[in-house]
């Protein structure tokens, strides 16, 4: 037998305490069992839920059964680990709380349903888990089955909207890892309290780019709608709705239904939802009034007071580093300020773990403090195997390396900052050449809602095909992701003096044109968004171009050729 310690699962950030690798006694076939090992001496159920326990002592409030936790690893080697996908039997787990001595200070915990890949054991009944490993481990060496797990092949990401509309009509594709599983498990709890106890609880889960926000969102609105809750998906995004709405709802058009905007709940009555998903809740607004609103619906209530009410439980998930438009204002602070201010209390789940960048969290750590988003300020890309960084010296060399990759098979996109004007279609369909670099250009994504030529619909642009002969912008890449990313860095955002810089009269975006609405510090902060979201769209890797040379030159230093 081997011992693979701090596995690390593929394509994320989260690591298994223990994987033993082996042979299996009665076939020979390569076994293997994944453990969790909790220090834990006591917990108990969190109310009365199967899936949620509390530990004494423990702060932090409801944790994840560790059952259900190690049956999720298991779940996901299953689906992503090329080794096991025709070997079904080959994997068991089981969670080893070993300080638990008295059967009667876990005894809540056994009420989880007992499969192969999901059995609890403690210190006082070690003797079951030691015949239950040798059941699947023979005494033989498991070298051989611990590399083939090491060097196995790993499947694609399920991206999350080829898998929307089975989650939604028929089964769960997604399989949910740490705390994405609690943010699940507890609002599928707070919605049969509330109906119990005939009240309201609001959720915010929080959680950066590629943590799973809207792999919940989904994996909520499927499991709801399958239990007969009443539920409904909301985004502030036209593509990211619009997107949502043609893939969920391709064989059934009346699923469609299930995905609005926020401004869509002026009139909502009171908690006539079970549950209100809010997608990207980060781009919630000041209020729900536009230009297009009916003169008896205009009021100054806000919008995250609609929200709010139309559900028993509502539930925000958001980053809020993702904030960029004047006039969004969702974040962790506001919510809790607004619910406080109606006498209600919150609970918050954040999500630390890290799916997209190919599960590289030092990645985005190296974005935020790049474009001064976080303390400690920029360092030198150290390199990651899950994740690879280039930097392009001329537009041709990014489009040319992403034209590699798209003939490799993978997904690829370009977007750039909004330093270029944006103009209609032209009378014979084709789409202007706005984007221009020297003597390289190329037109903005579509503006319309239809394809016009080889170019998908604008809220389509990042999933259809078509989209990659485009430079998408900040509207439509945002909340979508795809395999290899290439960013143009406008002259809005330069290297001087040892950091970034913004240069407000390099930015074309009317939204931000209005000095006395967006002052320069608010400026600032969006702009750095807008370049936080667009370097972290990539699922393999992410090249850089800058139009200014001393950027360039600054990239170059930071991004070793050899990562």
């Amino acid at each position: 037998m081997e011992m693979l310690v701090e596995y690390h699962l593929p394509l994320t950030s989260q690591r298994a305490d223990v994987v033993l690798a082996g042979t299996h006694p009665k076939t020979g076939a390569p076994s293997y069992v994944v453990v969790e090992l909790k220090q834990w001496s006591a917990a108990h159920r969190y109310e009365d839920s199967v899936e949620l326990v509390e530990v004494p002592g423990m702060p932090g409030g409801p944790k994840l059964h560790p059952v259900a936790q190690v049956k999720g690893y298991c779940d996901y080697l299953s689906d992503f680990a090329k080794a096991l996908a025709d070997q079904p039997d080959a994997l068991a787990g089981i969670a080893y709380l070993h300080n638990a001595t008295d059967p009667g200070a876990v005894a809540d915990l056994r009420a989880f349903p007992v499969t192969t890949t999901a059995r609890l054991y403690t210190a006082a009944d070690r003797g079951d888990m030691i015949a239950f490993l040798k059941s699947r481990l023979s005494a033989a060496t498991g070298h051989t089955a611990g590399d083939t797990l090491i060097r196995s092949a790993v499947a694609p990401s399920q991206q999350l909207l080829k898998v929307a509309a089975a989650e939604v009509q028929e089964r769960p594709q997604f399989h949910l890892l740490g705390e994405q599983q609690l943010a699940v498990d507890l609002v599928l709890h707070s919605v049969e309290q509330a109906r119990a106890n005939d009240g309201k609880r609001i959720i915010v889960v929080t959680g950066g780019p590629g943590s799973g926000k809207s792999v919940i969102a989904l994996s909520l609105v499927g499991e709801l709608a399958r239990r007969g809750r009443t539920v409904l998906h909301a985004t502030g995004s036209r593509s990211f709705t619009q997107t949502l709405r043609k893939v969920a709802g391709a064989r059934a058009p009346r699923v469609q239904k299930m995905f609005k905007y926020f401004n869509q709940f002026m009139t909502a009555d009171r908690n006539g939802l079970d549950v209100l998903v809010l997608d990207e809740a980060h781009r919630i607004r000041e209020t729900s009034v536009d230009r297009y609103t009916k003169a008896e619906l205009r009021t100054d209530r806000p919008q995250i007071d609609e929200l709010i009410a139309a559900a028993r439980v509502p539930v925000f998930l958001l980053d809020e580093h993702q904030v960029v438009r004047p006039g969004e204002m969702g974040s962790l602070e506001q919510i809790q300020r607004h619910a406080k201010s109606i006498g209600l209390e919150t609970q918050h789940v954040h999500l630390g773990e890290q799916f997209r960048c190919g599960g590289s969290e030092e990645y985005v750590l190296w974005v935020k403090r790049l474009l001064g988003l976080v303390e400690g300020g920029p360092y030198a890309w150290r390199g990651d195997p899950q994740f690879a960084v280039r930097v392009a010296d001329t537009p041709q060399e990014l489009e040319h390396l992403l034209l590699h990759q798209q003939e490799r098979g993978y997904t690829a996109r370009m977007t750039a900052g909004y330093c270029w004007p944006w103009s209609d279609a032209n009378k014979d369909g084709s789409l202007p050449a706005d984007v221009q670099i020297g003597n390289w250009s190329r037109p903005w994504n579509s503006k319309s809602d239809r394809r016009i030529g080889d170019a998908p619909p604008a809220p389509l642009w990042a999933t259809e095909d078509g989209g990659f002969n485009q430079v998408g912008c900040i509207y439509t890449a945002q909340g979508f992701e795809y395999d290899w990313n290439g960013v143009i860095l406008g002259p809005d955002l330069v290297w001087r003096d040892d950091h970034f810089k913004t240069v407000r009269s390099a930015n074309r975006d009317p939204d931000m044109r209005n000095v006395r609405k967006v002052g320069d510090v608010r400026f600032n902060e969006l702009v750095r968004n807008v370049y936080k979201v667009l370097l972290t769209r990539g699922m393999v890797g992410t090249i850089i171009y800058s139009t200014d040379e001393e950027t360039r030159d600054a990239l170059h230093a930071l991004v070793s050729e050899t990562n």
